[in-house]
């Protein structure tokens, strides 16, 4: 799935979406004001043009006002999502065996896409299998499953769910769906408030009087209205979650390159009683476009926010038999299917690989990885999963250690210098975060260097869920450490922009997933920044490094050429650089990733060094890369 091209539609829906929405509410004006019109059209001009401007202004601040309380009351992102249909957060050094199955199907996907680890949620008395994400952008997501789902799922199974919820995350539907919470709000509440007023002002004096017969008419019509548009918008929220569910659905299979997990889970919600159905109706109607299956009754296919369940199995596996179902269901009515002891008679272990210092890069290899999984990326994430020393991941889902952990990170080995920088904790943060910084980094002594981003994508949720002036604090910190010593290293600028990166994302969610609309040919001076910074990682031969910049440059401006000129503060020049390129436009963002990428594969060898600084890069224009070195 290309993710510029996934981008390019969910903002063509996105506009789409927006015109419906304005039409319908001119629609909803003209009506009312039609109504208002043709009962006081014997009244003076003056009078009948007040109560026009009365009505539309009302109408306007009913459906104004409730879409924006109710986006207002989402804009914590993914966790108010899941808290508001009555979730529970799961703790990521969880021991329960259910519980630690679902992390880890997670942060293996986590961490293969290169995105950090969502927050997990749970609906433990939903016997039903279900999930859904949500949120605005990667760093405050927040994946919910139910518990009849993490109950009756095999591991390859939940992985299709969870594939299929990445897809939502990675080809940036949250965004969309909280939108659509937040419209049919506004519109729903000008019906509700119609019929408030209908059943208060129904049968008082003013009835008898020619104001009273107008105000009794408006709210008529905005009761009508209201729920004649919550009509109309639901089709069009059915259809768009119907589109985006089939293309979940293939995503998942991409990612996990088998369609066995993710029809086992259909042909299980298809064949148990429970199906996909959530007891909390209100809940279910609120996420409806956001779930995996089918929350509450539909009402029809026109009202269906997903496509039919044997249509969605038959694309999987043609050779499907809805009678294979039915054999199921009655097998299942005297042994319910576990997932645990599914997973234990297949002899289910998980494994870990080596890694590798260094990888050979084929051209546009990378690109086509932007903000997706491959089956080598799944296995790379789950070979890094396993090399996860088990105290360094419980560190990172603990929120008493999670901050020292990230702080660790940054903390020289050269005893006076390490003291300076403790000392900086301390003062900055509190005497407590400077001693888990140092206890924390007693215990990651030997950590490979390829383990060090994706602990931090591990940590991440726990660390952006703490106060805002302590998340401002924890940046402010990693700064002063890195450069502690006189200088900024390369893993260093990574670390602390990518934290910085994550704080700002979980502090303005909605404002931080806008799309841009900037052109490359207008941001020249940020892209040489890149460019520079980049070819020089990647090697230590001032030629070879101007050779890599060029073939950058030739990608992203043909037929332009600036000069190579290398700084010493190329780190400040790099801070001013992905402000402007992460206000690009879609497709030229596409054209700055293919630039980054010919800057780091001249060689055709991609380091560690410069897989760090490219997926960082990647990383702050919001175009999430795998790890490939590991």
């Amino acid at each position: 799935m290309d993710f510029f091209e996934q981008q390019r539609r969910r903002r063509g829906t996105s506009v789409k979406l927006v015109a419906l929405f304005a039409v319908s509410v001119v629609a909803m004006i003209a009506v009312i004001d039609a109504i208002v019109a043709a009962a006081l059209h014997n009244q003076p001009t003056s009078t009948l043009t007040g109560w026009l401007i009365a009505a539309t202004a009302l109408t306007v601040l009913i459906i104004g006002g409730g879409m924006l309380t109710k986006t207002i009351a989402l804009r914590a992102g993914g966790s108010a999502v899941a808290a508001s249909v009555g979730a529970v957060p799961v703790d990521p050094t969880t021991t329960d065996p259910v519980l630690r199955r679902y992390v880890n199907v997670v942060e293996e996907m986590s961490i293969a896409s290169g995105v950090p680890m969502p927050r997990l949620f749970v609906l433990e008395q939903e016997p039903g299998i279900n999930a859904f994400a949500a949120g605005y952008t990667p760093a405050d997501a927040a994946i919910t499953a139910t518990g009849g789902a993490l109950h009756t799922l095999n591991r390859d199974e939940l992985q299709g769910v969870i594939g299929h919820e990445f897809s939502h995350i990675l080809n940036g539907d949250m965004r969309l769906n909280i939108r659509l919470i937040g419209l049919l709000n506004g519109i729903l509440l000008l019906g509700l408030i119609g019929l408030r007023i209908l059943a208060f002002g129904g049968g008082g004096r003013n009835r008898r009087d020619n104001n009273g017969n107008v105000i009794l008419l408006v709210a008529l019509a905005m009761m009508v209205l209201g729920f004649v548009g919550q009509f109309f918008a639901s089709i069009i929220k059915a259809a768009v979650s119907r589109q985006r569910e089939w293309l979940a659905d293939a995503s998942s299979v991409q990612f996990t390159r088998q369609t066995a997990g993710l029809e086992g889970a259909f042909k299980k919600i298809a064949g148990l009683p429970t199906g996909s159905k959530l007891r909390n109706a209100h809940g279910a109607s609120q996420v409806s476009h956001m779930l995996f299956g089918e929350g509450g009754s539909s009402f029809g296919q026109l009202f269906a926010t997903h496509p039919p369940l044997f249509a969605r199995i038959k694309a999987l596996d043609p050779s499907f038999d809805p009678t294979q179902v039915e054999q199921l269901s009655e097998q299942w009515q005297s042994q319910p299917p576990n997932g645990l002891n599914e997973d234990a008679s297949r002899g289910l272990v998980e494994s870990a690989a080596g890694a590798a210092a260094t990888r050979q890069v084929a051209p546009g290899a990378v690109t086509a990885r932007v903000a997706t999984i491959s089956a080598e990326d799944l296995a790379r994430g789950a070979e890094l999963s396993a090399q996860l020393p088990a105290d360094a991941r419980a560190l990172a889902g603990q929120p008493s250690t999670a901050v020292g952990l990230i702080l660790a990170l940054l903390l020289h080995g050269e005893p006076d210098l390490r003291a300076k920088q403790l000392a900086a904790v301390n003062s900055r943060l509190g005497a407590h975060q400077a001693q888990a910084a140092e206890t924390v980094a007693a215990k990651l002594t030997g950590l490979a260097p390829q383990l060090r981003l994706p602990l931090l994508d591990l940590a991440a949720p726990v660390v952006t869920a703490r106060p805002p002036a302590e998340l401002r604090a924890l940046v402010d910190t990693l700064s002063e450490l890195a450069i502690a010593d006189g200088r900024v290293s390369l893993f260093e600028y990574c670390l602390t922009r990518l934290v910085a990166a994550y704080v700002r994302d979980a502090l303005d969610p909605s404002g931080r997933s806008k799309p841009g609309g900037g052109r490359l040919d207008r941001s020249a001076d940020s892209l040489v920044a890149v460019l520079t910074a980049l070819a020089a990682a990647g090697n230590d031969d001032p030629a070879a490094a101007e050779r890599a910049f060029r073939a950058g440059v030739t990608v992203a401006l043909p037929g332009i050429t600036p000069a190579y000129q290398p700084s010493a503060d190329l780190w400040t020049r790099l801070d001013g650089a992905w402000p402007a390129l992460d206000a690009l436009a879609v497709a030229e963002k596409a054209r700055l990733v293919a630039a980054m990428v010919a800057a780091v594969r001249d060689d055709g060898v991609l380091t560690l060094h410069e897989a760090e600084l490219l997926r960082t890069g990647c990383r702050l224009v919001h175009c999430p890369l795998p790890p490939f070195v590991g």
